[in-house]
């Protein structure tokens, strides 16, 4: 079985700004046990990596996606990692796309939908078609 992972511990991984709590995430994060994390707690990583700690939106995404190729991590609900890669690799060039948004179009992608509803006119319609209404 599998263990789920918070935003916290997954930012002590990638910040590694206080030792302690660095090491404990590193021992958990690199360890062999299966860990499983959300796209919210992807989105909400993205979001403190740029606005909390500065971090450029490019290698915020790098960091992220260096994280989810890991052998024992998967990102719940989205069966194929390359989504998600290709979902926060869509991010980096600007802040065009949110990480959340992404998330989104990755899970409807891994799930097989044709059909996204967003009010958003930005949002991502690669392989999906975005609506506004029925």
């Amino acid at each position: 079985m599998s263990s789920f992972v918070d935003t916290n511990v997954i930012l002590r991984y990638l910040i590694a700004d206080q030792p302690a709590l660095t090491d404990q995430a590193a021992r958990i994060v690199d360890g062999v046990e299966d860990l499983v994390i959300t796209p919210e707690v992807i989105a909400e990583t993205a979001y403190t990596l740029i606005s909390f700690y500065k971090i450029p939106r490019d290698a915020a995404m790098e960091r992220i996606i260096k994280l989810v190729e890991k052998e024992n991590v998967s990102v719940f609900g989205i069966n194929d990692t390359g989504l998600v890669i290709q979902a926060l690799l869509l991010c980096r060039p600007s802040g065009r796309i949110s990480v959340a948004d992404a998330m989104v179009w990755a899970s409807a992608r891994s799930a097989g939908a044709r059909v996204i509803y967003s009010f958003d006119k930005r949002f991502l319609s690669d392989g999906l078609e975005v609506r506004q209404e029925r």
